[in-house]
């Protein structure tokens, strides 16, 4: 299966060591309690408790979402690689993944590059079986398209079901979470809005 495969060649160095650790540290020398983390991010006091004590993993948008909060970029907690320019090409793109969980964590691809005046940023997302997000909401908006196997997403109390060829197109400020309906890896072009990755600014 092709997600099996492109999971396989994931770079286990893409994230900072005791992921968890890092974060408290930058929050406590902001001084913030992780009631005001979790305003500033979107995410609940429960998530970010478990992430600071490195028994949770956050999703890329989730972990975006903290660096914002915490005024660092993401690559203070994440070496995400950005291709040379807009073009990649199949079986060329480095995987990366996020913290020290187990080799079936859930792994991305990056599609989008970054030049001044960009306002998208896309990932092609190998989720494992049996993979849950946390639940996020945060500006802009996202459109999930399935191109294999079986996605579950929770978006403003309701529960919909995308199979292989579906797609969903949602604004991100709704509470929305998703988790892998499938047995098997599930492949995922995500477009969005948000600003996950490092921008460059636009001074002409």
């Amino acid at each position: 299966m092709a997600g099996d495969a492109a999971a396989q060649t994931a770079d286990a160095r893409a994230a900072v060591p005791h992921l968890g650790r890092a974060i408290r540290a930058r929050r406590r020398a902001l001084e913030l309690t992780l009631k005001d983390l979790g305003e500033r991010s979107g995410l609940s006091v429960g998530f970010l408790s478990q992430l600071e004590r490195d028994l949770a993993t956050p999703s890329l948008s989730a972990l975006s979402g903290i660096a914002g909060a915490l005024g660092v970029p993401l690559d203070a907690f994440l070496a995400t690689p950005r291709p040379a320019s807009g073009l990649t090409r199949r079986g060329e793109r480095p995987v990366f993944a996020i913290g020290d969980a187990p080799p079936d964590r859930i792994r991305y691809e990056r599609l989008s590059t970054a030049f001044p005046g960009q306002a998208l940023n896309a990932v092609l997302v190998h989720v494992p079986p049996g993979y849950a997000s946390e639940t996020v909401q945060h500006e802009g908006e996202e459109i999930a398209f399935v191109l294999e196997g079986s996605l579950l997403v929770g978006i403003g109390g309701e529960s919909i079901r995308l199979d292989s060829g579906d797609s969903l197109h949602y604004p991100a400020g709704r509470a929305h979470r998703w988790s892998n309906a499938h047995d098997g890896w599930t492949r995922v072009l995500w477009t969005g809005t948000a600003p996950i990755f490092d921008r460059l600014r636009d001074d002409s």
